[in-house]
């Protein structure tokens, strides 16, 4: 149960709950343990005066006497974020907090100097393996936690867009700002495939957009301008289709003319609600030509590629993969390998070379999501990749003697001898393997720092 301290009383070893937006901390996750005096001073410049913390999940040698419970009137709630008093958001909070915890730093006690000059003894390979399942966990589940709180901040902006439209340009920038905190570190950021469970086909596609064009964006090293411009065009590039009926919502339905017609005027609605926001420039410029291509096929306006702005010709790109993956009906979801592979036989024309180069490199000749067969007859899914190592992803094979919940990604960078022979189509895969990766409907992509090559011994066991 949580309780509240004030912000003076907080120590290393508490595990904190911070009832603030996503978009509103630089953290990772928005419930966490403190592990240094640095995140504490983080936290006191946020301007909360007491804040929640869980004694039960906390590391203290001696926890402290809690004060009184928060009282409702002093608690600080951006829009979008769980009230002190909504437990259903509070509840589905907790539910996200990840299993398995960081390190909580050195042991406190008299006996902890002795215990550092006890040679260990190194772990058994059971141990290891279940440390790296630990890890394993533990990543899978901060990246699916930092999911959903970025979706929630995607709703929240969607929904001030009519009444607040200023507003809803605060919630999105300080969601891309965000975002940008968690991927611009020292270390290199590969794309993952999530469990799509995780929100819904609308927050699902922008959120998708969005999160592989900020790492394009990385990519090419874009300026800090620029990249906010990007990740807020991409988050909103959809916004105009607010005032459509459902029905015309999307081109991959049949249409008649007069529908198709009403369906590419969400771009105009949008840059004009983009303007009531007040949008920058780099932004309207994503929403007014999403759907504009190279060759000037487009529309609305049939640019050509040195008519349009850099953060468009990357956000048309992704635009287009993620409806081939992800299109309304089903049925007509092409796997990522397909998908990819249909744009750059069918499409190249239409897309910045450059930009197209670099979106195959960072994605992998076998994007996470796909099926594949290895060169050892075993089946997989396709779990993350990096630009790196393109044609050598972390990957979860068909063990049915392994519970799919204890097995263990497998990074083919690691093994000399073992690579991918062919990608398939669900339908493909024998049915023992389809029920044990159970293929996605949809596929939701968000991002993780590059496993450490350390995991990558460990990863090892399951080949």
């Amino acid at each position: 149960m949580s309780q509240s301290v004030v912000i003076d009383d907080l120590q290393v070893g508490m595990f904190v709950h911070l009832d603030l937006g996503w978009w509103a901390h630089p953290f990772a996750l928005s419930s966490f343990l403190v592990t240094s005096p640095d995140q504490i001073t983080t936290i006191r410049c946020l301007g909360l005066k007491q804040l929640r913390w869980s004694p039960e999940k906390s590391r203290l040698p001696e926890a402290p006497e809690p004060p009184g419970d928060v009282n409702d009137a002093d608690a600080i709630v951006l829009p979008g974020s769980a009230s002190p008093t909504d437990d259903g958001a509070l509840a589905a909070n907790a539910a996200a907090e990840p299993a398995a915890e960081p390190t909580a730093g050195p042991a406190a006690g008299p006996a902890a100097g002795f215990a550092e000059a006890v040679p260990q003894a190194a772990p058994g390979p059971q141990a290891a393996r279940l440390s790296a399942l630990a890890q394993q966990s533990a990543a899978r589940a901060q990246c699916e936690q930092q999911y959903g709180e970025a979706g929630r901040a995607w709703h929240e902006a969607q929904r001030l867009v009519p009444r607040s439209p200023e507003q809803a340009r605060a919630v999105t920038e300080g969601l891309t700002r965000a975002l940008l905190d968690k991927m611009m570190v020292d270390r290199e950021m590969c794309v993952r495939v999530i469990s799509d469970a995780a929100g819904d086909r609308v927050s699902g596609h922008a959120l998708n957009v969005a999160v592989i064009a900020l790492l394009m964006g990385r990519v090419f090293g874009l300026a800090e301008d620029e990249m906010l411009d990007l990740g807020v065009g991409a988050l909103l590039h959809d916004v105009g289709k607010l005032d459509l009926p459902d029905r015309v919502r999307h081109a991959d339905l049949p249409l008649n003319p007069r529908e198709l017609q009403a369906y590419r005027e969400h771009v105009g609605l949008g840059v004009a609600l983009g303007e009531r926001m007040g949008l920058r420039d780099g932004a309207l410029a994503v929403l007014a030509q999403h759907h504009e291509m190279a060759d000037g096929s487009g529309f609305p306006a049939r640019l050509n590629l040195d008519r349009m702005a850099v953060g468009a010709r990357i956000v048309s790109l992704i635009n287009r993969y993620d409806n081939l993956c992800n299109p309304a009906q089903v049925a007509q979801a092409l796997t990522p390998h397909e998908a990819l592979s249909q744009i750059f036989a069918q499409s190249r024309t239409k897309y910045d070379a450059t930009m197209l180069n670099a979106f195959i490199r960072m994605m992998g000749v076998y994007p996470p999501g796909s099926l594949v067969q290895l060169t050892d007859d075993r089946y997989a899914t396709v779990v993350s990749c990096n630009s790196s190592r393109p044609l050598k992803p972390r990957v979860l094979v068909c063990d049915t003697k392994v519970p799919v919940e204890e097995a263990l990604l497998l990074n083919l960078d690691g093994c000399t001898d073992l690579g991918i022979r062919r990608s398939l189509k669900a339908t493909q895969l024998p049915a023992s393997a389809r029920d044990y990766l159970s293929p996605r409907q949809r596929v939701v992509y968000f991002f993780e720092p590059v496993p450490l090559r350390a995991d990558d011994s460990a990863e090892a066991l399951a080949a």
